[in-house]
């Protein structure tokens, strides 16, 4: 199963500076702020923009580049019945011992993050994501959908985060998987609002999934009594329950990276090797997005590990340095990630290039609204999306 699209992107793009200039007169900076109605406007204006400019280089997915957002994951959990927002979280007490992001923050000077709890029963009631599909459909002719893809935070994003035992009250849940039946409930519920109103393309954003790959987050497990092992088995059994009984030709990808947060900065590095075979064999994605545009993410060995009938979308082009990379050098790079597929599923490096790869920026160009890689312009963002249109072109024909 080859990717929708050889050329892909990964979701958020730089806010222009007007949008984030309203937002911020507005006081819309927290990360589950709920936008008010009165700057609606601004926000649609410059999604039309974005959407424009996409059409006009022939760039693929069409997204909204998040900015109906302020972070990557704001407008779902907080959206469904039974959550709450729980303010001022503090650092570290509040959160998992030795949780790569918590270490981020408090060499940012940050004590405090708000965050999410259940509260009550977890329940889908209204869509929280329909109103930002149909502001962006609403631009395109309905034959143009298809070309479309909508990001969502993962079902572990809660759980993973809090300090062990956090995520919801006990009274309400008498453990993990009875919580994630719910919450798993509620995405399979929004897969299908969306499908009905015409979506194809999902993709759930998952950075917290690869700090398994780090000896300090499996400490901080072993530390707060958790069995790290144990953990990732039940966070894989989560994403899974999220996709049984989707619709068959609703394609959702698990994107993964090492953080994305302002500045260029990123939360850890090391190889996917700890947990490749485990997330392509188990995981029932179609797609992984993965980051590849620097040693940070290790070789690509792990990939022999990938089975057939997945595919993977390769983010060779950095959204954290503005550096443009050597279009020849990229074409070597995929090639060598094939020939470690072929290796492992016993095919030729054509057959893996012609059905199970496509490429790809590393990562989205800004996570969150003020956010953006250290020196990067609005200008080099479209120019790097255009270098990974002409890098498929040149390895398929075509984006």
């Amino acid at each position: 199963m080859a990717p929708i699209f050889r050329a892909e992107q990964i979701g958020s793009l730089m806010r222009p500076p007007k949008l984030l200039a309203v937002r911020e007169a507005a006081g819309v900076t927290a990360p589950y702020s709920q936008i008010p109605k009165e700057i609606h406007e601004s926000t649609k204006a410059a999604i039309a923009m974005a959407v424009a400019r996409q059409l006009e280089l022939g760039v693929r997915p069409i997204m909204s580049g998040e900015y109906d957002r302020v972070v990557f994951y704001s407008g779902f959990f907080e959206n469904l019945a039974g959550i709450e927002v729980i303010k001022a979280v503090p650092v570290p007490e509040g959160y998992r011992t030795s949780f790569p992001t918590v270490r981020i923050l408090q060499e940012l000077g940050i004590s405090t993050r708000d965050s999410i709890m259940a509260v009550d029963r977890i329940r889908h009631t209204h869509s929280p994501y329909l109103s930002e599909w149909h502001a962006l459909r609403s631009l395109l002719p309905p034959e143009q959908w298809c070309e479309c893809k909508l990001t969502m935070p993962p079902v572990t994003h809660g759980h993973m985060q809090m300090a062990a035992g956090t995520a919801y009250l006990p009274s309400v849940y008498k453990d993990d998987r009875e919580y994630f039946t719910d919450l798993a409930a509620a995405y399979a519920a929004e897969f299908r609002v969306l499908y009905d109103a015409g979506l194809r393309s999902i993709q759930i954003d998952d950075p917290c999934l690869l700090f398994f790959v780090t000896d300090e987050f499996r400490s901080g497990c072993e530390a707060d009594g958790v069995d790290p092992d144990a953990l990732l088995d039940l966070y894989i059994w989560a994403h899974n329950q999220c996709l049984a009984g989707k619709p068959g030709d609703l394609r959702v990808g698990l994107h993964l990276c090492r953080g994305n947060m302002a500045g260029s900065t990123h939360i850890m590095s090391g190889s996917y090797e700890r947990i490749a075979k485990k997330m392509f064999s188990e995981l029932e994605y179609d797609t992984y997005y993965l980051e590849y545009d620097t040693d940070r993410a290790g070789d690509f060995e792990p990939l022999r590990h990938l089975p057939i009938g997945k595919n993977v979308v390769l983010g060779v082009v950095s959204t954290k340095s503005p550096d443009m990379e050597n279009i020849d050098d990229l074409i070597a790079r995929v090639n060598a990630a094939a020939r470690i597929i072929a290796q492992g599923q016993g095919r030729s490096t054509a057959e893996v290039i012609d059905t199970s790869l496509g490429v790809s920026p590393q990562c989205g160009f800004s996570s969150m609204s003020a956010g953006g890689g250290r020196g990067f312009t609005m200008d080099r963002m479209w120019e790097k999306l255009l270098l990974v249109k002409q890098l498929a072109e040149r390895i398929w024909g075509t984006q």
